[in-house]
Parts: structure tokens; sequence; C-alpha cells
């Protein structure tokens, strides 16, 4: 698959950016987006969506993330002769193993690692590869619902029951420790979630932890629903780096706005993966292996000859023969994925996102300092005013959305001013607050 914007641009909204944040002196983040060249190849192999999140020291991490974005989409078109999801497994599977070759032959990149995230969009519905705690969101009238169980050590120990959801100890464990990533070991287990059937409207986000350690859901999905996607991780990107940006930030928004591709239960082919199942041994075989075995150790402790033991030893050995020779056998079929089985126990988290006067509040105070800080370098504000204006206005009479929306678009016209006037227009990252 290869990237066919344009063609989709009334199927599909798709936004996408990835910054250095404040703090980084490099970006070790990395995305891609691999879409069909045409409506009937969508309905074979869908829409790939992918997000990175590297690590390792010196450009170790920014190497891992970039082989990962680019050799996933690759397999994935790759593995074309079995189903979508079989496909995507075996991709990120595959990169691993790349990845984990590469740092083995090489010292700079030594243990290199990185998160990986992808998205799948199918007529079937939406299905998820994960690796790590880059997360993947769908956000559906005004509820956000976090996809992804993250690959860390606060959200594993929570699922083996040391942690409860409030539990304050969690405040004390490092957030950005990472329980499983590709590259550091040949093998890696890829959690598989889904599908989720989608109706049109639906958005999806991926995201590495840059966003998600200082933008909460809540303010993810109001946000997500209030904005268009290109507006929305512009906005994203400018509100964690006004809260520090001390990592990478990097953001995919993907909204369905043409039903064709949406779930269609009546008119989709069924998304099928091929299964394998042991065949048990033969009842008769375990019979024979226990009662020789029961001989042998009996007529040994009885008469305490070898010799009289050599029969049912051979016995008891020939009998475990057969049965791992039956338990060798392999069966093959077909699942139907969504009716007889789903991958995962996804959604983990669910957020309600309405607008209110919460997030009304922090954005006027933002935009408030922001504007304040606009006048003293003398920055042209009468467009910002404008806006203020209209977000005020929008307060008062409760319609908070708009406020939101308003609020939004202000600050990220004064964090572009300030971008243009450092010379770095592509990140925040420059900017001197």
């Amino acid at each position: 698959m290869t990237d066919h914007g344009s063609y989709w641009n009334s199927f599909l909204q798709i936004a996408t950016i990835s910054d250095i944040g404040m703090r980084r002196t490099n970006n070790q983040d990395n995305l891609a987006v691999s879409l069909s060249n045409n409506l009937e190849r969508w309905r074979e192999r869908g829409h790939l969506f992918v997000v990175a999140d590297g690590m390792g020291a010196h450009a170790a991490g920014e190497f891992a993330s970039e082989v990962a974005c680019d050799q996933v989409p690759q397999l994935y078109s790759k593995f074309d002769q079995v189903s979508p999801p079989e496909a995507l497994k075996k991709a990120v599977v595959e990169a691993n193993a790349i990845i984990n070759r590469k740092g083995q032959a090489n010292e700079e990149f030594f243990n290199m690692g990185t998160t990986c995230s992808a998205l799948l969009i199918l007529p079937q519905g939406a299905v998820v590869a994960h690796v790590g705690d880059s997360r993947v969101y769908m956000l559906r009238n005004q509820e956000l619902n976090q996809l992804t169980a993250d690959h860390s050590l606060v959200w594993e120990m929570r699922a083996g029951g040391h942690l409860s959801a409030d539990d304050e100890a969690a405040n004390f464990i490092p957030k950005n420790v990472i329980t499983r990533s590709l590259g550091p070991y040949p093998d890696v287990k890829v959690d598989l979630e889904g599908p989720f059937p989608t109706q049109k409207g639906d958005a999806f986000l991926l995201c590495s932890d840059g966003l998600t350690g200082l933008v909460n859901d809540e303010e993810i999905g109001t946000i997500l629903a209030t904005m268009p996607p290109d507006d929305a991780v512009q906005f994203l990107t400018d509100l964690t780096n006004l809260r520090g940006g001390p990592d990478n930030i990097t953001i995919i928004v993907v909204k369905i706005i043409h039903h064709d591709l949406t779930t269609q239960q009546s008119s989709n082919q069924p998304l099928t993966v091929r299964t394998k199942k042991i065949k048990p041994a033969h009842p008769l075989a375990w019979a024979c292996f226990a009662g020789l075995a029961l001989a042998t150790v009996i007529l040994g402790i009885t008469t305490r000859d070898l010799t009289a033991t050599l029969v049912p030893g051979v016995g008891t050995a020939i009998a475990l023969i057969w049965i791992l020779v039956q338990k060798g056998g392999v069966s093959a079929g077909v699942v139907e994925v969504g009716k007889q089985q789903r991958f995962g126990k996804g959604p983990y988290v669910r957020a309600k996102c309405v607008a209110g006067e919460s997030l009304v509040s922090k954005l006027k105070v933002i935009s408030d300092e922001l504007r304040s800080a606009a006048k003293i370098s003398k920055f042209d504000t009468e467009k910002t005013d404008a806006v203020l204006l209209n977000a005020r206005t929008a307060t008062e009479a409760s319609r908070f959305s708009d406020a939101v929306r308003e609020y939004a678009r202000a600050i990220s016209t004064i964090m572009d001013q300030i971008r243009r006037k450092s010379g770095n227009q592509a990140s925040g990252s420059a900017v001197d607050l």
C-alpha cells in the first residue's frame, strides 16, 4: 500500500503531526500513513496507520522507530496471502526481528527499541496491533475509548491486582517504564484488538506518550470532538508544549466522513483468521502409558530385578512416543473474527468528553497569559483579539463547544506567530515563553 491521499479526500479526513517538543534535542518518534489505491483494494486490505516512539541513546531510538514505520506497512503489503489481522501481526513481529538484528549488528544501535501502535481500518471494522505505550483511541458520540492497554509498569501492576485504579502509590512509579517494545529481543508478543465496528463520524487518534503524559483523555476527546482533525492535532501539540513539552509528540487523527468506509455487515465478507489446533492423544494411549508405567514401578519394587522391568519399561517408552506423535498432529480451521471470537479485551478506558466550564476556564487562562506575552513581544494580536471575543461571547451563552474551539484557535494562532519568529515553523520546540 502507498499514499493515495487525494483519492480519499471525500472519504476520510486525515491529519498528522510529529513535534520535537520543548526539551528534547531530537525527535525519536515516527509515523506512517499507508492508504489503499482505490475502494476495491480497500475492501481487501484496508488503510494502515502507524505511530512509533523510539528508545535508545544517540540516534538509536529515532532509527528504531523509523524502521518500524517503514517496515510494518511494507511487510503488511507483502503478507497479502493471509487475512489482514494475521498479516498485520506478522508484519509487526517481523519488524521486531529486523530492528533486533540491526541493533545486534551495530554497537551504536545496541538494545535500541520502539513502541509500535498500528491501526487498520477495514470494511469489517478497525483492528489494532500494539506493542508499548503509544495509544490508539476511538471517538464516537462524545465518548473516547482507549482501544489499547499500555505495556507499562503501572498498567501491568494494575492488571496483576497489585495497584488499584485510584491507588496513590501509582504516582511514585515512573510512567515511562514500559514492559514491552520492538527491538531489544528477537521475539515479541503483539496484542491484537478488534475488530471494532465503524460508523460515519467516528474519529481515531494514534499518539505517542508525549501527548498523553500531559493531556488527559477528557481533554483529548473534547478537542477532537469540537475541532477539524488538522486544527485538533495542532492544538493538542501546542497545548502539550505549553504545559512543558518534555517529550516528543506524535499524533495521527483519522475521521470517517463517508458511509462507504463504515462497517456494513450485510455487504462485507466476514473477517476470517486461520486457526491451528493440536489434536489430543487417544485415551487408549494414555491408558497404556499409565498401566505400563505402574507395572514397571511395581515390578521394580517387588522383584528388585531390572530384567523383570525391561518389557514393561520398553512398553512405557513406546506408549509415550505414541502420545507425543499424536500430540504433534495439527488440525487447521478458519474462524470468523467478530462472530465466534474477537481479539483483545478493549476498550480499556472510556471517557465522556463533553465541553464544559472547566476546560473553557483552563483555556481562557492559557490564552490570556499567552496574549500578554505576545503583546510584550510586539506580535500582531488583532486577529487573535477577534477570536478571543468570540470565545468570551460563546462562554457567556454557555456554548462551551464553540468556546473551546475559539480559545484553541486563538492559542494556536499565537503559537504559530512565535514559531515563525523563532524560525522553526515545523516544530513547537523552539518556543521560548
